[in-house]
């Protein structure tokens, strides 16, 4: 191999605009509700995160083309919180979290409060190799009817 040839990369650029692989962005999304952001745009983590939280919101049927997609626990909020019910609550939150290819899920714990149903979730997201700890509170007064 020449000298020229060795020193060639040397002498190549490229002009344009960055795309958002190279500043190192994989996931772009739109939220009109999160606060803590300029504008509606959601990147990465804060996107796969929304996502979830989302899938949390939507109560099982009300999806028309998957009836089994989304959340239980809006139907369980005002029955007895015996074993079954947990046991049901944390295989729902469980596939949930699976649902997406981004999450896995490492811990989940369910108990009751006061007026409501709680779940922490303990989160890897995948693709960063961070792992996070939600709760999520499903409060009796804030019902989805």
């Amino acid at each position: 191999m020449s000298s020229l040839e060795k020193n060639l990369y040397k002498r190549v650029t490229v002009q344009g605009k960055p795309t958002p692989s190279s500043v190192g962005r994989s996931y772009r999304g739109f939220s009109s509700i999160n606060e803590n952001t300029e504008g509606f745009a959601l990147y990465d983590f804060e996107l796969i995160k929304q996502d979830i939280i989302n899938h949390f919101h939507i109560q099982r049927g009300e999806k028309l083309s998957d009836p089994y997609f989304g959340c239980v626990i809006w139907d369980l909020l005002w029955e007895p919180f015996t074993d079954d019910v947990r046991d049901a609550i944390l295989e729902n939150v469980t596939n949930i979290v699976n649902y997406d290819p981004r999450v896995q899920v490492e811990n989940v714990f369910v108990d009751t409060y006061e007026s409501g149903i709680e779940v922490s979730c303990l989160l890897s997201y995948l693709p960063y190799n961070i792992s996070e700890q939600l709760l999520f509170r499903f409060d009796q007064q804030s019902t989805k009817d």
